[in-house]
């Protein structure tokens, strides 16, 4: 060091460990500012520009812009925030890998004939995925002027949340179910069941209300593998369509609503990719509506669950 207690650039640069053009960059942006001037023009630094100058190596091999490093440097405070921001940043990049990565292995261990079509699949969906194509695709469906709190029940149980870290099955389950809410479902009313049209006589707002408690009933007796049975879950999914239609819980109400409960082709394969794409954790309101069918026909001594109903009866929504 100078007997005036300064450091030239060049002296500053040697002792960090770095070049002078690198001192010359951050002290152009503002990040280390020089002490003075000498005589001639030349800029001088203290000996504190040595730790500053450090203390910006370190947030820069942390990969955080110069902006980012600026805000710190003038913000002690600034850090935490600087720093929750690159984590969630990172999160979202590395998602993205794992899922890129999920679709390359999915594709490597397919048949040539295979290979066309999951090509097509996987190019319609961004990495990470969204679900908002998942979210318009029920709130299409679900019938209007439902209240807000009831949509926003239903969307939280029907839209799964892609896994951070796929398996390539799980990259295919998904594509598939994108390119299914994505796909023409023939438009207008086609895109609804019965229940959900304004002649149906049915209170949806109701229904789907019931419907929501009584899935959160029966999810803990899928988790436990249960048989199908009697018991609260399905009293309260009865009571639904019961005061949703305006009529009372009888037995033989529950022997008409066993035999008019029919399956939605295109519902029945949302469930379906879903529970591929989420596994047996947390069962999906579908499974959770095929238990309770199968209870209702079970108490009824009817075993219809699949037996598509005749023309004219109404299809469960669901959700």
């Amino acid at each position: 060091m100078s007997p005036d207690g300064m450091w030239s650039i060049g002296e500053l640069a040697e002792h960090a460990g770095v070049t002078v053009k690198t001192v010359r960059f951050y002290s152009d942006r503002g990040l280390l500012p020089e002490a003075r001037r000498s005589g001639g023009g030349h800029r001088r630094y203290g000996p504190e520009a040595l730790d500053r100058l450090r203390l910006i190596r370190s947030l820069r091999t942390l990969d955080l812009p110069v902006a980012d490093v600026s805000l710190i440097l003038d913000r002690e405070d600034a850090l935490e925030d600087v720093v929750a921001d690159r984590l969630r940043e990172l999160g979202s990049h590395l998602s993205a890998l794992r899922w890129r990565e999920a679709a390359l292995r999915l594709l490597q261990d397919c048949t040539p004939a295979e290979r066309a079509e999951r090509l097509r699949l996987i190019g319609a969906v961004t990495s990470p995925p969204s679900t908002a194509a998942l979210a318009r695709f029920w709130r299409r469906w679900l019938p209007p002027r439902l209240p807000a709190r009831v949509v926003s029940a239903v969307l939280e149980r029907s839209v799964p949340q892609p896994p951070d870290d796929p398996s390539p099955a799980q990259v295919l389950a998904f594509a598939h179910l994108h390119a299914l809410v994505t796909g023409d479902c023939g438009g207008g009313d086609h895109c609804r069941p019965v229940v959900h049209q304004p002649d149906s006589g049915y209170r949806p707002a109701v229904l789907y209300d019931g419907l929501v408690e009584a899935f959160a009933l029966a999810s803990p007796h899928l988790l436990a593998q249960r048989s199908p049975g009697q018991g609260e879950a399905l009293d309260c999914f009865v009571d639904a369509h019961a005061r949703a239609s305006g009529a009372k819980d009888t037995p033989a109400f529950r022997r008409r609503l066993g035999e008019q409960l029919a399956t939605e082709p295109r519902i029945d394969r949302y469930w379906q990719l879903t529970a591929e794409l989420t596994g047996p954790s947390r069962p999906t309101p579908g499974a959770c509506h095929d238990w309770l069918h199968a209870a209702l026909d079970t108490q009824t001594a009817r075993s219809r669950l699949n037996r598509p109903s005749p023309p004219g009866r109404f299809s469960s929504p669901r959700a």
